[in-house]
């Protein structure tokens, strides 16, 4: 039996919270699994740019954003309407330098901590959201932007704001990804 052509896919939400609280399950797996902060935190950016890569495609096609002409544009869209779309926040946004390369991304709200007061004792240097980072550059690779993205304050080392920083650091080669016709 077909799918009627005139109906558009239904997308499922999951509940917020379970979403939070598996990932705070999935960070404290990871704390039992690697020693080190430093390959928690690899691991994370790693799963987050995975994550980026096919999550482009979804905001892309449920967004209809047009194309971009600056990176403030770019910055924009993402905290605009991607954050607001997939995490419900809506970050502010600061340009970091003359040439509008280096952004920052500042969440007065941070719901993926929300279930959590405190980094566990002796992480001090684990960055708990870093899969945030990781999305954020896998779907800017993937729309051919090039950029060094990192936490540069964050609500669970003691800071009033979780700040994200993003650094484009060039624009990738476009001829290398276009499709031969």
């Amino acid at each position: 039996m077909s799918r009627p052509a005139h109906r558009r896919p239904e997308y499922h939400k999951i509940n917020k919270d379970l979403f939070v609280l598996t990932y705070g399950a999935l960070v404290a797996q990871l704390c039992k699994d690697y020693e080190k902060d430093e390959d928690v935190n690899k691991y994370l950016d790693k799963m987050g740019y995975g994550i980026g890569t096919r999550l482009v495609e979804d905001f892309l096609a449920r967004s209809c954003v047009r194309r971009c002409h600056s990176y403030s544009e770019i910055i924009d869209i993402i905290a605009q309407v991607a954050f607001k779309m997939y995490l419900g926040i809506t970050p502010s946004v600061t340009c970091n330098n003359s040439s509008r390369t280096e952004f920052s991304l500042i969440l007065d709200k941070n719901p993926l901590v929300e279930f959590v007061e405190e980094l566990p004792a002796g992480r001090s240097s684990l960055c708990y959201c870093n899969l945030l980072c990781g999305i954020i550059r896998g779907a800017l690779e993937m729309v051919h932007l090039a950029a060094d993205v990192t936490f540069l304050q964050d609500t669970l080392k003691g800071d009033r704001v979780t700040e994200i920083g993003i650094t484009f650091l060039k624009k990738l080669d476009e001829k290398k990804y276009r499709r031969k016709k």
